[in-house]
């Protein structure tokens, strides 16, 4: 090896032990000091307005919820798919009903995603089109009958939608039959 190299590789080492010293030495400092305490602590000792509690859907209930809707559907002949969403848009439960054409997936989502987001059933978001366009830009929305908001206390918890019925209207019956459906 030339002058050069030996220079520069003896730099790198040196630099590195270096490294690993001081990341020895703040480790050992870390290890004396006391951890702070965890956040569920302070809770506890009564200091929660840092926090926040919130009501979600178990899957059982949203589960239950999507079969009451796919059943009110199937009493009346329709194929459809039902979409079950938590407060956040995410989805919790999907059933796509036997002959549920391949929109209905996507766009039972969509309206179930909308619902929730505005705690209004989507066939009344629909109206507001008219005087604010643009909403249907909104990533992941769809402004059409057939969604609906679970509620409890009067906030969102969670959004069903419905898809695949000739009409919004009988999409967002058999959504609010899934949100009757955990009342009862």
């Amino acid at each position: 090896m030339n002058t050069r190299t030996r220079v520069l590789t003896g730099a790198a080492l040196a630099l590195a032990l270096g490294a690993g010293t001081f990341g020895a030495v703040s480790a050992s400092a870390a290890d004396a000091t006391p951890a702070p305490a965890p956040a569920s602590a302070a809770a506890k000792k009564g200091d929660d307005k840092n926090f926040t509690t919130s009501t979600h859907l178990t899957i059982d209930a949203a589960t239950r919820a999507a079969q009451a809707a796919l059943q009110a559907a199937e009493k009346e002949n329709q194929k459809v798919t039902v979409a079950v969403v938590d407060r956040n848009g995410n989805t919790i439960v999907t059933l796509r009903g036997d002959g549920a054409g391949p929109q209905s997936y996507e766009s039972a989502q969509r309206k179930a995603y909308t619902a929730v987001s505005w705690n209004a059933p989507t066939s009344v978001l629909a109206g507001r089109l008219a005087q604010t366009p643009n909403l249907k830009d909104i990533p992941g929305t769809l402004f059409l009958g057939g969604g609906t908001p679970v509620q409890a206390k009067g906030a969102p918890v969670a959004g069903i939608g419905v898809a695949g019925a000739p009409s919004g209207d009988l999409d967002e019956k058999f959504a609010k039959a899934g949100a009757d459906s955990l009342t009862k």
